[in-house]
């Protein structure tokens, strides 16, 4: 039976190895989330819309961070469009059932985007077909496209099909989901500041 001192050192294992995380995202991840902040300011700025999207854990940080847009994150700030593409059952179960779940965010994204909105694919492996997908229709419009992953395997795919990519300096997924959302709440704090002063 685990004992309560070896449950206790390995969540200090566990503690360490985020904040291990977190201080290579300090030294290595700064300058390409100030250019993602700076993309998603212009882009509310001139009226546009953010479309986020992802997988799993990261469907649920679409969701999550399309909210902090819509409603408020630190400021009584009027609420921005943002919205996630992973919350109408209703378009998600028909494009997979009558094409590919691969069509899921890329049916949404053409019916959606816009030249010069933001679409934001988030996926921890970099590979995920349908999010590859979403960003190859958001080119195709002439939005903005973000990715966000993992450093595993230098991100994967995702790259090569965004025009900033956040490569979180992790490369198992729990803590590259810990520095996704680290680099959210970043994100939305300096938005949302820069959008008030300038009465936005």
């Amino acid at each position: 039976m685990v004992t309560d001192q070896q449950l206790q050192a390995e969540m200090a294992r566990i503690v360490r190895d985020s904040i291990a995380a977190h201080e290579r995202l300090l030294t290595e991840s700064l300058p390409v989330l100030s250019q993602v902040a700076q993309a998603l300011t212009t882009a509310l700025k001139n009226g546009n819309k953010l479309l986020f999207f992802g997988n799993g854990g990261s469907a649920a940080d679409a969701q999550h961070i399309a909210g902090e847009f819509v409603g408020r994150f630190l400021l009584e700030s009027r609420p921005y469009p943002a919205m996630a593409l992973t919350t109408d059952t209703s378009i998600l179960t028909a494009v997979g059932n009558d094409w590919t779940f691969d069509d899921v965010f890329w049916r949404q994204v053409k019916a959606l985007a816009q030249p010069g909105d933001v679409v934001i694919g988030i996926s921890t492996s970099g590979s995920s077909p349908n999010v590859l997908r979403g960003l190859e229709a958001g080119r195709e419009i002439g939005a903005v496209c973000v990715g966000f992953t993992g450093s595993k395997n230098g991100g994967g795919k995702l790259p090569a099909y965004s025009d900033l990519c956040f490569c979180a300096p992790a490369e198992q997924t729990p803590r590259i989901q810990e520095l996704h959302i680290l680099a959210w709440h970043a994100i939305c704090e300096l938005v949302e500041a820069e959008l008030f002063r300038s009465g936005t």
